[in-house]
């Protein structure tokens, strides 16, 4: 199971790794990669602010923007029974497939 973790306004996924009965916590969303490891809640985010401190360091001295930039496209496949049901969704919410989809997305990211 992942969760998700925030710190300083970048979003981290975090898991616990059975093998050495720890927590890994891996910033998403960045140019680059940032991990951290620790026991408890804690020390996730006292590991994960320090990951994200020496991150953010070196990208300032090498000039590197440290998060990726999103287009906000992305193309999704569905099953055609699938499409032709959230077409029918979105007309019966009054809104367009897209206006439909992006509704959809925000309410289950932000849940």
């Amino acid at each position: 199971m992942k969760n998700m973790m925030s710190i300083d306004g970048y979003k981290a996924v975090i898991e616990f790794d059975p093998e050495i009965e720890l927590f890994r916590g891996e910033f998403i969303g960045l140019n680059g990669g940032a991990d951290f490891y620790a026991r408890d809640i804690e020390g996730l985010k006292r590991e994960g602010a320090e990951s994200l401190r020496i991150f953010l360091q070196m990208c300032s001295e090498d000039g590197v923007e440290p998060r990726k930039p999103f287009s906000g496209r992305f193309n999704v496949r569905v099953p055609p029974e699938l499409h032709a049901d959230m077409v029918a969704a979105a007309a019966a919410a009054g809104q367009s497939l897209n206006q439909w989809v992006v509704a959809t997305l925000e309410r289950e990211t932000h849940a």
